[in-house]
């Protein structure tokens, strides 16, 4: 099983599982700095190790209206204020190979959108960056077919993968969890990561907005971590009905220490550390 490591932080099936979180979209840096600092406190208590995300991009929304975020240069510029101060990994996404390639010189892990996965052209650029990256498993793919994600990486000599599962489209504004999915993604021998909180989704289910079913993250990330992978991915926010994006699908800030305390529970258990 092959190992992925961003600094001092490894990304295995069978270690300690890592958090990827943070708020969707940055809607100020207010709001990314402290999200930063109180999810960084929560996870240095619990000694799991902690990957900040948020986006400078939400390119894939439901309206031509809906907030965006404050853009590339703004958005690495923070991201960088989050690095510097808080000494963390920092993570965002990626639409464009110019985007990868700048975004590369700042961040420690690149996010392929799950829209995106089979964007060879984007998978190139984020490949030669030399930087992990976190590749969605498009919610029209098969487990199966990452195979072919995984191939467009070795072949530019980037075993820094790992393979995120979101849920899988389920009919109109829906989304379902095949367990399987991630069962099958390890036989890849590549680290997964499981996000709680996109696979709880109903794109467009709010006519201008996405929607999503918050009560359902944390039992599906518990049942994720009993399967044995290396990462979860959620996004949290302190007031998520108020969020400029993905609102419905979010952990609030309040209760991730106890959801957090659970997990690490699950996960000792599972890998026996």
């Amino acid at each position: 099983m092959r190992d992925v490591k961003v600094g001092n932080i490894t990304f295995s099936n069978d270690k300690p599982f890592v958090l990827i979180a943070g708020p969707c979209v940055m809607e100020s840096e207010e709001l990314v700095m402290e999200m930063a600092e109180k999810i960084q406190e929560i996870c240095t208590r619990l000694e799991i190790p902690f990957i900040f995300k948020s986006s400078f991009d939400k390119a894939n929304r439901s309206s031509i209206y809906s907030f965006r975020g404050p853009g590339i240069e703004k958005g690495l510029e923070l991201l960088g204020k989050v690095k510097k101060r808080f000494n963390i990994p920092v993570l965002t996404d990626v639409h464009t190979e110019e985007q990868a390639t700048e975004a590369g010189k700042v961040v420690d892990v690149l996010q392929i959108p799950a829209f995106l996965c089979r964007q060879t052209d984007l998978l190139i650029a984020a490949a030669k960056t030399g930087k992990m990256v976190n590749v969605k498993k498009g919610q029209f793919l098969a487990p199966w077919d990452m195979k072919q994600v995984v191939k467009k990486f070795e072949e530019c000599e980037n075993f820094n993968v790992t393979l995120c599962e979101r849920g899988t489209t389920f009919g109109y504004n829906n989304l379902v969890v095949d367990m399987r999915s991630m069962l099958e993604m390890k036989k890849m021998d590549y680290p997964v990561v499981f996000d709680a909180t996109h696979s709880v989704q109903k794109p467009g289910g709010n006519g201008t907005t996405t929607g999503g079913d918050r009560e359902y993250v944390f039992p599906l990330m518990k049942a994720a971590l009993s399967l044995g992978i290396a990462a979860v991915f959620a996004e949290v926010h302190p007031d998520p009905d108020n969020a400029k994006s993905d609102g419905p699908n979010m952990l609030k800030l309040e209760n991730l220490e106890e959801v957090l305390i659970t997990c690490k529970a699950i996960d000792k258990l599972i890998k026996g550390y």
